[in-house]
């Protein structure tokens, strides 16, 4: 049997630099899977089988085809003992993500001491993007164009109306209210 990981998260929604993710992992492992945690006690912007079909259409469209979507109520490092393997994957966007990352695996690996972290960094540039590097794109004023032209394409839902699509419009807007704030100030 081949290399196989996972990769949880609440994917409330799933992004396209969650997608980023996948695709990196999915060319390194022969399957992922991509693990919909569901939280009893935290509330889901988008229900989790909505967004399960959401992933999946997106998969399918990106050609990936060796990841499967299943949505988990439970431990990760349990349904990774479950599943048989033994890596799980994480997206870093920065330091403050690696350092919350690191917290997490060191509680996991005491639930299952077998499992490994693969991280990987997302290309996705504005969801990496804080307020003082936006402040430094304004200053050249440039900060709506770059930010449009990574936001304003089509998501990775089945359309553009699709809740997948949301996590990059919410990002849209939160830059661009900062921008307007910012302006007022």
């Amino acid at each position: 049997m081949g290399k196989t990981a996972i990769y949880p998260g609440s994917f409330d929604p799933f992004t396209n630099g969650h997608l980023d993710i996948v695709r990196k992992a999915a060319d390194i492992f022969e399957t992922v899977w991509i693990v919909i945690g569901v939280n009893a006690e935290k509330r889901r912007s988008f229900p989790a089988e909505p967004m399960a079909e959401a992933i999946t259409e997106a998969l399918t469209r990106e050609g990936i085809h060796n990841c499967e979507v299943v949505i988990w109520e439970g431990l990760v490092a349990e349904f990774a003992r479950r599943m048989g393997t033994t890596y799980m994957i994480r997206g870093l966007r920065n330091n403050m993500d690696y350092n919350y990352e690191e917290n997490v695996a060191a509680v996991n690996k005491l639930i299952n001491p077998e499992l490994e972290y693969v991280y990987f960094r997302s290309n996705n540039v504005a969801l990496s993007l804080r307020c003082p590097v936006i402040d430094v794109i304004k200053s050249y004023g440039t900060a709506k164009f770059c930010l449009q032209s990574e936001v304003s394409h089509e998501g990775p839902g089945p359309s553009s109306r699709s809740s997948a699509n949301v996590g990059n419009v919410y990002v849209y807007l939160i830059v661009h209210f900062y921008l307007a704030f910012t302006s007022l100030v």
